[in-house]
């Protein structure tokens, strides 16, 4: 995993929860997604904080990926932490998802 997207400890998360950390929970939950779901596949990508290959298939290595799926980092922390629901989030267009395996929903909630 790349230095700058590393799980957190538990005490970690609590404390970014309480300080609002919306950059350091961002990557710690893809950090997480890419932990639970390896692979290239799916680039997701929460701007302007970072962005993570995913899910086995085709390996993307230059040029637009297989499958792109983008958000917010408010609508990020939702999926991941169980607020918000995949199918909600992309009916409420919170969520770009482009590709066959751009659905995340088998991934989340990653709490």
């Amino acid at each position: 995993m790349p230095a700058r997207l590393r799980i957190a400890t538990p005490e970690q998360v609590v404390a970014a929860t309480e300080s609002g950390d919306v950059r350091f929970l961002t990557k710690h939950y893809l950090a997480v997604l890419e932990d639970r779901a390896p692979g290239h596949s799916v680039e997701v990508r929460v701007p302007p904080y970072a962005a993570v290959q995913v899910i086995p298939g085709v390996r993307h290595t230059r040029g637009t990926p297989p499958a792109v799926v983008e958000m917010d980092a408010a609508t990020w922390l939702s999926l991941a932490t169980g607020e918000l629901a995949w199918a909600d989030a992309e009916s409420a267009g919170r969520v770009r998802a482009s590709g066959e395996r751009a659905d995340l929903s088998p991934h989340l909630p990653l709490t």
